[in-house]
């Protein structure tokens, strides 16, 4: 079956066009584009026109590809930004409608599962490793644990890269008072959100979505992006804390320079990578293994299943 996927997410509008055969996947056609969905959703509760147009405006060049390959499954699936806003509703019910495209709003629980569906499809059944597969995405961030395929604990918190850099990251370049403000957000709620009893049983974190792979990419130094490269690095909380330090002190013009790291990501990147310190530390591991496989791969497998 050729599957079309689209991941409407509160930072970045994703395609994902791949063949697919039981729990095998074919890559086909892969992109991303930042639309910040959920620019003021946070503040305001609903989303922007602005926010709104810029998705419409990429999902036009989505569609014309998902056409061109004679995709037979086409869906958009829509996360936090969507959930959270008054006008969430509305908003899906006009990309159903302009784009042709089987909408799905999905639940935090949803999120969760597929984003492990995704990111543990190569693994062996019989691998027990206790895997912890975090998504860091603009207005939440998902956890779920696991081994052998099989979900033992997830959760799908309110923390994400565009909710915290609105609510703390105010200065350009940000004042050390206000990213330590972020991480005191943070770190409470990650402790609240996932008891000790699971944090001591991470063996390996398996790190998706565009925090992950971005700071790969910067430590790689990689230019152009990858993506045979980032599949499979190893992230270090060491390197985590390096890359902090430098884009720290950056104004947004100078982050937007960094060797690796998209422009369009550059207004929110320091508030992933403090993220995924917190969690690192939370869970007491000291890397992270970074993986393209993701939301996309799993409603992918599951549709196809």
């Amino acid at each position: 079956m050729r599957a079309a996927v689209v991941d409407i997410g509160t930072n970045s509008t994703r395609l994902l066009i791949a063949d697919v055969a039981g729990d095998s996947l074919e890559e086909l056609d892969k992109r991303s584009t930042v639309t910040r969905l959920g620019q003021g959703v946070d503040a305001t509760g609903r989303l922007s026109e602005e926010a709104e147009q810029r998705v419409f405006r990429t999902l036009v060049t989505y569609v014309e590809a998902i056409e061109a390959a004679g995709c037979e499954s086409r869906t958009a699936v829509m996360t936090s930004a969507v959930r959270d806003a008054s006008n969430g509703a509305a908003f899906a019910a006009t990309v159903r409608d302009r784009f042709g495209l089987e909408v799905r709003t999905l639940t935090g629980d949803e999120e969760a599962h597929l984003t492990y569906l995704g990111a543990t499809a190569t693994r062996l059944a019989a691998d027990q490793t206790k895997v912890l597969v975090v998504d860091i995405g603009g207005g939440s961030t998902e956890m779920v644990l696991g081994s052998g395929g099989e979900v033992t604990f997830h959760v799908s918190t309110q923390i994400g890269v565009v909710r915290h850099t609105e609510r703390h990251l105010h200065d350009d370049p940000p004042k050390p008072a206000q990213i330590a403000a972020a991480t005191s957000d943070v770190r409470p709620a990650l402790h609240a959100a996932v008891p000790a009893s699971v944090r001591s049983g991470a063996q390996e974190i398996v790190a998706v979505a565009g925090t992950a792979t971005s700071g790969a990419a910067i430590d790689l130094a990689l230019e152009p992006y990858d993506s045979s490269r980032v599949e499979g690095y190893q992230l270090t909380r060491e390197a985590v804390q390096k890359i902090i330090d430098r884009l720290a002190p950056l104004p947004l013009e100078e982050r937007k320079r960094v060797r690796g790291l998209h422009p369009d990501r550059a207004a929110t990147i320091l508030a992933g990578m403090l993220i995924l310190a917190e969690i690192l530390d939370a869970f007491g591991l000291d890397q992270a293994t970074v993986s393209d496989r993701d939301i996309l791969w799993g409603v992918a497998l599951e549709g196809a299943r």
